[in-house]
């Protein structure tokens, strides 16, 4: 009995010695409002970063994450993987930052670092299991990793990032989710002059690949089912934008693009879409649908077309994504909101009703 407490005190005084408390916004349960609570962050190893989160974007995966929509959250929960901020400390051994740099921190904090993915560059394909920003087990503190809806974060500098200066901010903040989420399929598959591209939605991540795609130099066909979207589509860039109800429209593009990006994390029948595609063209999956897709035979075989799917980006590619929006000056559009109104906005974002991304001011947590 006395080793059992001599064991829960060394562990506890180590917990405490090795940690802080900070706040954070987050959620206890799957049917509980978003609301403050204090969490630990570890204290600063050798080669960590501490940064003080001045922006934070709400990704519609903060709400499947929040609201238990994909099975699996541990509670609580603070979701946020979208962070701008600003260097406040630094570990002995860190070579690539300093207290005052301007930082971001994507939705990985870790990985093996070991296996053939992470060894190209291909963190986010770990085969071991990445360390997500938040909800995967904390390596270092016995808790599970918390977001950026919180006034700090500690991240190793490995899985850091720097922001471009003549970037907004706020605007930067979904470029860490959005922004790569839709870069690194495009890279892959060689978007450029002479491609047209077809993206699906208009939506947070769809109103991104319009920007990057046509500062690729590709051509741009946004498609919607929405008529009310036609103008925000060529506002935001696209060369066109077409209604999938109209079958005349869809017809006119038929067998026209190498490549359609789709955007779309509610059901829908993808095969309408196969049409566009010329032959060995690849629709490219990054939305979340909550249920299967189901593909016709016919769709694919008839073109030797490809229906594949994409997941975020590496921290090398993310760092490419993020200069190059700097060097076009791209940002997300964003609504800013004071961190009181997270749950209005989550029930905003559940309809629809955002333009195209919330970010909320991290310097309101404690107003």
């Amino acid at each position: 009995m006395l080793l059992l407490c001599m064991l829960f005190y060394n562990h506890k005084r180590y917990f405490m010695d090795t940690s802080s408390t900070i706040l954070a916004i987050g959620t206890q349960s799957a049917e509980s409002p978003l609301h403050q609570m204090h969490i630990e962050r570890r204290t600063v190893r050798p080669q960590d970063v501490k940064i003080e989160i001045l922006y934070c974007g709400i990704c519609h995966s903060d709400l499947h994450q929040a609201r238990n929509e994909w099975k699996g959250t541990t509670y609580p929960c603070v979701p946020g993987h979208e962070i701008v901020g600003r260097v406040v400390e630094v570990g002995a051994g860190v070579n690539y930052f300093a207290v005052g740099d301007l930082a971001a921190v994507g939705c990985m904090v870790d990985s093996c670092r070991e296996c053939e993915s992470c060894r190209e560059g291909l963190e986010q394909y770990c085969e071991n299991g990445a360390t997500y920003t938040y909800n995967s087990p904390d390596l270092h503190l016995p808790t599970q990793t918390y977001g950026g809806y919180s006034e700090s974060i500690v991240v190793d500098e490995q899985y850091v990032l720097r922001v471009p200066a003549n970037l907004d901010l706020a605007g930067a903040a979904p470029l860490l989710c959005a922004g790569i989420t839709t870069y690194s399929p495009m890279k892959h598959w060689n978007v450029g002059p002479g491609k047209k591209i077809g993206i699906i939605g208009i939506g947070g991540l769809g109103h991104m690949a319009v920007k990057l795609a046509k500062a690729m130099g590709a051509t741009v066909v946004m498609i919607t089912t929405s008529s009310s979207k036609v103008s925000d589509g060529l506002r935001l860039g696209a060369d066109e934008v077409i209604l999938s109800t109209d079958e005349d429209q869809m017809l006119s593009h038929a067998h026209s693009m190498h490549l359609i990006l789709d955007c779309v994390s509610a059901d829908h029948d993808i095969n309408a879409y196969m049409t566009l595609l010329k032959r060995d063209g690849s629709l490219v999956l990054v939305g979340l649908p909550e249920d299967p897709l189901q593909i016709a035979p016919f769709s694919v075989v008839g073109g030797r077309k490809s229906f594949s799917g994409s997941s975020i980006g590496g921290i090398k590619e993310t760092q490419e994504m993020l200069d190059f929006c700097g060097k076009h000056d791209i940002t997300s559009e964003i609504e800013l909101i004071h961190a009181k109104d997270i749950n209005n906005a989550y029930e905003r974002l559940l309809r629809g009703d955002v333009k195209y991304r919330f970010v909320i001011d991290m310097a309101t947590l404690k107003g």
